[in-house]
């Protein structure tokens, strides 16, 4: 029988298969920038890189949001996960950043008429960006998939980071073609590097943007929310509901519910109806950490 892993086992193993292709792609690409000397292959180097330290600290959120509730966290751990994406964005931007002005650097010495020049070796940098963009899509892919049915904020951040890294592959190719022409050509190299600064920067935002939604009690996607209360509905008891209430705690959801029922039930009448409820709820979507029903005697209008 196969062995069902846990959250953080998953995590864990996606972790390690991604640190061990980041650094063996980060060495292949330094290596080749320098040979051909290209400003953009090193920055997609260094990219690369980077993923490797967000990888940890994904693997180190995950470690502590799966840590049971206790004294002094009784709702939980869930949101460290957060915390990690939040880490996650800022490392990404810094990353972006350098990379942009180091591309700036490169087009102003040109512009004051310091030369590019191509390397003979400028096809290594050619193959290594070719090769990082098919390996880093399927690194987008293996880890998006997982991310989606974990429903991990910190690994999906993950594997935008994987396309951002294939994206900016795409244009190191463009900075090292034209390397290889020369000329004025060549100021596309550090021309790639500021568009790879760009789209970071664009993906690290995103990162941020979602794991504050869920530092702050966002309330859950709409379509979520009209599932939930569509399946209260089918609770042939229940008269009216008062209102539904629902927040982000990290990868989890939490949920309140005011509903109403026939007023001429006995106190544990009512309890074992709201009981059913909490108990279809919690088992039917996973995503719910935790569900509160209060019950209300109904009053017609």
């Amino acid at each position: 029988m196969k062995k069902v892993l846990s959250y953080e086992q998953t995590i864990h193993k996606v972790g390690i298969v991604t640190i061990v292709w980041n650094v063996v792609l980060s060495a292949l690409k330094f290596v080749a920038g320098l040979l051909a000397s290209s400003s953009s292959m090193i920055s997609d180097a260094v990219h690369s890189l980077s993923d490797v330290f967000t990888t940890f600290i994904v693997m180190i959120g995950a470690r502590i949001a799966s840590k049971e509730s206790d004294v002094d966290h009784p709702y939980g751990h869930e949101r460290f996960e957060s915390i990690a994406s939040i880490f996650l964005g800022i490392l990404l931007a810094i990353t972006a950043l350098g990379i942009g002005y180091s591309g700036v650097k490169t087009i102003i010495a040109f512009v004051q008429g310091e030369k590019i020049e191509p390397s003979n070796l400028a096809y290594l940098a050619l193959i290594s960006a070719i090769l990082s963009i098919l390996i880093k899509g399927f690194m987008f892919i293996y880890t998006y998939r997982i991310a989606k049915k974990l429903n991990s904020c910190s690994l999906k951040a993950d594997a935008f980071h994987h396309l951002s890294d294939s994206l900016s592959s795409i244009g190191s190719t463009f900075g090292v073609i034209g390397l290889m022409i020369g000329g004025n050509f060549a100021l596309l190299d550090p021309i790639a590097s500021l568009i790879i600064c760009l789209f970071i920067l664009k993906v690290a935002f995103d990162i941020e943007k979602e794991a504050v939604n869920q530092l702050v009690d966002k309330a859950a996607p709409d379509e979520i929310v009209s599932k939930i209360k569509k399946s209260i509905e089918e609770f042939k008891d229940v008269k009216e509901i008062q209102t539904l209430k629902t927040r982000q705690f990290a990868n989890k959801i939490y949920v309140d519910v005011d509903i109403c029922l026939d007023k001429n039930l006995t106190l544990i009448e009512s309890d074992l109806i709201a009981d059913s409820i909490h108990d279809y709820l919690e088992a039917t979507y996973p995503d719910i950490k935790h569900c509160q029903i209060h019950v209300n005697p109904y009053r017609e209008k």
